[in-house]
């Protein structure tokens, strides 16, 4: 058994990948290299189950596992108190391979793309360190709502799946800058992702989308959306479809845009909540707002002449006419570029 080993001032790098290794004795390295390695490379083997000794590498940081026969993680990895990345990329793991306690881990970056994940085990849900999740290439066809517990989460990459929606609950972590759901079965994308201030980049690209909400203009750091791919609607289309507002949908638009005041003190908590989620009509010259029931309104924003992108606009009724126009449009007819600001606008098209 050869391996490389580099030390340097800070850590020590313990090499054992493409050494076409189906089994491994961690125990014959001495107790000082084992307590002095903090990175360990054992990718590009034949391994079909981790070494029951790995738990002795008591200061390990990073681990690689990818590319093996893999199709479980034994109990000892949770041993590994210190461990902040795990590389688990191409092997045969699935929601069963994990131990229970796999999410006591202080891992801060996760990666076990290219395995059989048909869902996010529970177990990563609850690594609340985690800065990094990349499950791309799996089998996943959902993302749980749960997924608002990574409050950490900056990176996350899913592309390759079988998704076909995207909860709101995503848009509750704070500090996501890249969002990766390329390749996927998506068709619509909620307007509660314009609240992700801090997303840079969104890559979309190879779904089913038709349009885009309206409200992603308001990521005002986005400086990458990818959307080649989707079948984006080339002429300008209007969807009127409209389900009458509920008598509490019609109580609640004459509280607040009479501006009534209220507190728990004059309401149940639920209806308290239920006024302050109250979304504004994007109508300038409408005082309206509107909750559940609303007019989904598609239509194309120019810029410049040469880009064209489908937003989708919200109306608080059909006798309310176009946030940016109180006259109707023809199908020919684009909103105006002046309609958004540009530069926003041109952040969102050229990414």
């Amino acid at each position: 058994m050869e391996a490389f080993v580099n030390q340097t001032s800070e850590e020590s790098v313990l090499d054992m990948s493409r050494l076409n290794l189906d089994t491994l004795d961690l125990e014959s390295l001495s107790a000082e290299r084992r307590r002095e390695t903090r990175r360990l490379d054992l990718s590009f083997n034949q391994m079909v189950a981790l070494p029951g000794s790995l738990w002795l590498f008591s200061n390990l940081s990073f681990l690689d596992i990818s590319s093996n026969g893999l199709a479980i993680i034994s109990e000892e990895i949770t041993r590994l108190s210190k461990l902040r990345t795990l590389i688990a990329k191409n092997n045969r793991l699935d929601v069963l391979s994990l131990p229970k306690d796999f999410g006591s881990l202080p891992i801060e970056s996760l990666n076990f793309s290219g395995n059989r994940f048909e869902e996010l085990p529970s177990q990563f849900l609850k690594l609340r360190r985690l800065r990094s999740l990349s499950v791309g290439g799996n089998r996943l066809r959902s993302i749980p709502t749960e997924i608002e517990n990574l409050t950490s989460l900056e990176f996350l990459y899913l592309g390759g799946n079988l998704i076909s929606t995207i909860p709101p609950e995503l848009a509750k972590l704070p500090c996501l800058s890249y969002l990766v759901l390329c390749d996927n079965r998506i068709q619509s994308v909620p307007p509660q992702l314009s609240r992700l201030h801090s997303l840079r980049s969104l890559s979309l690209h190879n779904n089913l989308l038709t349009y885009l909400p309206r409200e992603i203009l308001s990521l005002v750091h986005l400086q990458e959306l990818s959307l080649r791919g989707n079948p984006l609607v080339v002429r300008f289309i209007r969807d009127m479809t409209y389900d009458p507002p509920s008598l509490l949908e019609l109580a609640g638009r004459s509280v607040k845009s009479r501006n009534l005041r209220y507190s728990p003190r004059d309401l149940p908590v639920h209806l308290v909540n239920y006024l302050d989620m109250a979304s504004k009509c994007p109508n300038p010259k409408c005082a309206g707002v509107y909750f559940d029931s609303c007019v989904r309104h598609i239509k194309f924003v120019d810029f410049c002449g040469k880009y064209r992108l489908p937003l989708m606009h919200y109306l608080c009724s059909p006798e309310c006419s176009s946030p940016c126009s109180s006259a109707a449009q023809s199908d020919a007819d684009s909103e105006d570029e002046n309609s958004v600001p540009a530069d926003r606008l041109q952040r969102v098209l050229l990414g």
